[in-house]
């Protein structure tokens, strides 16, 4: 690839960035090997590969929180020794992570501050954040105030903070990793146009996604990455998802989900004019019901934020259930009746919580300690007092090997492993389980195209197998290729349930906003 591009007006214009021959290993993983790229200035370069494919260890090779083991880097033209993230944003390179590196209790101001508080006079440095931060706001659009705690602020404006202070450091090349994983489609929408501005203003944006309609939305470039290579590079353009899916995983993939009709039984998992009214005397759940048989899919359709969440927890037993009564495989729970996260998959509910860190696994555990999690005392760690070492491994050694997760090291902290493949452990552990009941929490959030299409195809099959299964999921088009009907959550309220043969994307958007629709049933 050259070094120089070339200009309408003929003139030579160097690269934003140029990578030529990376490589780095961990031990004996190769993460990345022999990796050139070139970024164009004032461009979006996608990167897109599958979990586990090198993309965050290359990313972070160049804001230098690793230090390839050979390879060179360029900026603009000039050869530059990237040893540090201060190395980094000196040579005009910023990062936003996909878990972001803010400090809750403090203001936009002072996160913006931090590491540049301006020596002894902190006034003074205060005073010329807040000038940056304007200016960087009304420049890129970038709507932010300096004074808001940022724990009050929702997720796409806390990402705003986060590239205002990537900018501030003078940044001409910004990767975004995974920004639209924890967004809302509304706020992925709002941070499109600010990548598009960013863009406008000279700004080159590695944008690190799994979501090939994204890729084909917003880039101008696109590379792909397999096992730690380049697998090719494409003008977006002249692409398309189906050839990006094949060069991501390295055979033909299965974009749209091949479902067969339900065959569904008895009701297994139901609820009436459930409820919950959290301690601070809020009510965020009021008058739900639903059913769910054996061999259905039952699809929580919703805009972020309107009580899906609070569902699944109310559901799973880390709530209270404050009203109304719950039926799980005949056991009936009231609002009096003590229940547990223990007591609810003791009577055969198995659970993919939406936060994967935070509920799903331990991160500083092994991967084999995280695939007994609520199974620590069934024959999966023995039968002697104390537990089996070796047969942790063997159980989670076998687990991997059927879910494709990389690596495949027992011994492995789950940190180390990447988003998607945390996922796929979480999903193992649950699936293996073979639960009478299923509740789903963003099955796929954070995950690969060809692990979309396992996950899919897993659910599918649970599902024939006679499994009830709730499924809850920000994405529209996954809740309308899976579900057999979609109830839809508003306010914290169920507008209604409606059969996914009878919905498309209008008649879900009006019941998200509020509005009952003929077909649907409370």
């Amino acid at each position: 690839m050259p070094g120089k591009r070339t200009g309408g007006g003929g003139d030579a214009a160097p690269l934003a960035l140029r990578l030529e021959g990376i490589s780095k290993s961990f031990g004996l993983v190769r993460a990345n090997r022999n990796i050139d790229l070139d970024v164009k200035p004032g461009s979006i370069h996608g990167i897109i590969g599958e979990n586990g494919a090198g993309k965050s260890t290359l990313m972070n090779i160049i804001y230098g929180m690793h230090r390839a083991d050979e390879g060179r880097i360029h900026v603009a033209g000039q050869p530059v020794d990237v040893r540090s993230s201060a190395d980094a944003i000196a040579c005009g390179i910023g990062m936003v992570h996909q878990h972001f590196m803010l400090v809750p209790t403090f203001s936009v101001l002072e996160n913006v501050m931090l590491g540049t508080e301006g020596g002894m006079f902190l006034r003074e440095g205060r005073q010329a954040a807040r000038r940056r931060i304007m200016e960087l706001s009304e420049r890129f659009s970038l709507a932010v105030d300096p004074d808001a705690i940022v724990g009050d602020l929702n997720v796409g404006q806390r990402q705003r903070v986060e590239i205002i202070k990537a900018l501030k450091g003078g940044a001409n090349v910004l990767i975004l990793d995974e920004p639209t994983g924890v967004l809302t489609p509304q706020e992925a929408e709002q941070l499109f146009d600010i990548i598009r501005v960013l863009r406008e203003r000279g700004v080159s944006v590695l944008l690190i996604t799994h979501k090939l309609a994204e890729i084909m939305a917003i880039t101008d470039t696109v590379s792909i990455m397999r096992q730690g290579k380049m697998a090719g590079h494409r003008e977006t353009a002249q692409t398309s998802p189906e050839e990006l899916a094949e060069l991501m995983v390295g055979r033909k993939v299965l974009l749209e989900v091949d479902r067969t009709p339900a065959n569904p039984g008895n009701v297994r998992f139901s609820a009436s004019g459930l409820g919950y009214t959290n301690p601070a005397g809020i009510v965020e759940l009021a008058d739900i019901s639903f059913e769910v048989r054996s061999g259905e899919i039952l699809g929580v359709a919703g805009v972020s934020g309107n009580g899906q969440t609070q569902l699944m927890e109310v559901l799973a037993g880390m709530r209270p259930l404050t009203a109304g009564t719950i039926s799980i495989l005949g056991t009936e729970i009231r609002a009096d009746t003590a229940t547990s996260p223990r007591r609810i998959r003791i009577l055969g509910v198995g659970h993919i919580p939406e936060d994967r860190h935070h509920h799903g696994l331990v991160l500083n555990f092994e991967a084999r300690e995280n695939m007994i999690l609520g199974f620590h005392d069934s024959a999966l760690t023995g039968t002697g007092f104390l537990m089996d070492q070796s047969a942790m491994s063997s159980n989670c050694r076998e687990r991997m090997a059927g879910f494709d997760v990389r690596p495949g090291n027992p011994r492995l902290n789950a940190r180390s492993f990447s988003g998607g493949n945390q996922q796929k452990m979480v999903i193992a552990r649950e699936f293996s389980a073979n639960p009478g009941v299923l509740l789903v929490g963003q099955p796929t959030r954070g995950v690969d195209v060809g692990a979309i299409e396992f996950i899919h195809k897993r659910l599918l099959a649970l599902r024939d197998a006679g499994c009830a299964i709730l499924l809850v999921s920000v994405e529209l088009d996954e809740i309308m290729s899976l579900a057999d009907r979609i109830m839809v959550l508003c306010a914290g309220r169920n507008v209604g349930i409606i059969d996914a043969a009878a919905a498309d994307r209008r008649t879900l958007g009006l019941m998200m906003a509020g509005q009952r629709q003929e077909g649907a049933v409370a």
